[in-house]
């Protein structure tokens, strides 16, 4: 990393959320906790949907990636942030603080593109239900994901292509709990303002773009079934309405953030907080936990484990059919 740096800076300075004791404590319990929950309940459904044959569908691969993702998302500053609530200096590495910006484009880029995918697999199973096997095949599906990847992955090579050379001579004061492109640019010791205003805008447009082509999929989604079945209009009104609400979460901030770069930092870090610990913590609840086959799936899975538990011998005696 040296090499393509020239900077005298070697570490950052994290403000963080707060300075108030009283409220470091609140929110150290609360991030902790809700950290503990995303990451067992995204494991726990992601362990359900590998393990259990009957999920192995179309759906159930791309919830199971999501699951995934938002596993990475909620990693990558959250764990730091929480052991930095009692730091007497919040400190970070150019390294990885750079690091923290590759991870941080390369997940929510990935999850932006895999919630389109979501969509598209939710339209072709309403419009064409008797061909959703054929188009949505294995190999379709599996494109998707590495198409999710492999977008993600460009988006945060593109912004990091100019971040990497930049000069960082003197400040190194981050007004957040971890490092992005418009808390760092402001930082450089030259002029940043207009090529960093299109760089991170480009972000924000990304997201803008999806959020609307989501929206207009849910809106086509609800259309489609109310033409079908009167009867199914209501509870595919509220799943889409709790979706659509997890991905304004999700999408909102970040649209914020990026389209108007370089406006109010406390607001933006305030903000982040919703796409990088609320929407992880979320996801599973809305999207996975709400369908009746994988709480089936997932309350036999807990079953069998306490059994096992509860055991002082091994037994292979579990040969459930799937339901």
């Amino acid at each position: 990393m040296e090499g393509f740096n020239h900077s005298r800076v070697s570490e950052f300075v994290l403000l963080g959320l707060t300075d108030s004791p009283e409220l470091q404590t609140f929110v150290f319990v609360m991030f902790s906790v809700l950290y503990l929950i995303t990451m067992l309940g995204n494991g726990l459904i992601l362990l359900t949907v590998l393990s259990t044959p009957h999920l192995h569908s179309p759906m159930y691969f791309l919830l199971s990636n999501l699951s995934l993702i938002d596993m990475c998302l909620s990693s990558f500053a959250t764990p730091k942030m929480i052991m930095d609530f009692f730091a007497e200096r919040k400190t970070i590495s150019f390294e990885g603080c750079i690091s923290q910006i590759f991870f941080l484009h390369l997940f929510t880029g990935t999850e932006i593109v895999l919630l389109i995918s979501m969509s598209f697999d939710r339209y072709i199973a309403i419009s064409k239900p008797l061909h959703y096997s054929t188009i949505m095949s294995q190999r379709v599906c599996a494109g998707l994901v590495v198409t999710s990847w492999t977008v993600g992955f460009l988006h945060t090579m593109s912004q990091l292509a100019f971040t990497l050379y930049l000069p960082f001579c003197g400040p190194n004061v981050v007004d957040s709990f971890f490092c992005d492109l418009p808390f760092i640019i402001q930082l450089a010791c030259i002029d940043m303002y207009v090529l960093g205003i299109f760089m991170i805008s480009t972000s924000g447009v990304i997201a803008l773009i999806s959020f609307l082509l989501l929206l207009t999929s849910y809106v086509i989604i609800l259309v489609m079934i109310k033409d079908h079945s009167s009867t199914g209009t209501s509870k595919a009104l509220s799943t889409c309405t709790a979706h659509f609400m997890v991905v304004l979460m999700f999408f909102g901030p970040c649209i914020f953030i990026y389209v108007w770069p370089f406006t109010n930092f406390l607001v933006d870090k305030v903000l982040s907080v919703f796409y990088t610990i609320f929407t992880p913590f979320l996801n599973p609840l809305i999207y996975t936990l709400r369908n009746q086959e994988v709480k089936t799936a997932v309350k036999k899975k807990l079953r069998h484990q306490n059994l096992n538990l509860g055991k002082t011998t091994p037994s292979y005696q579990c040969n459930e059919s799937p339901v």
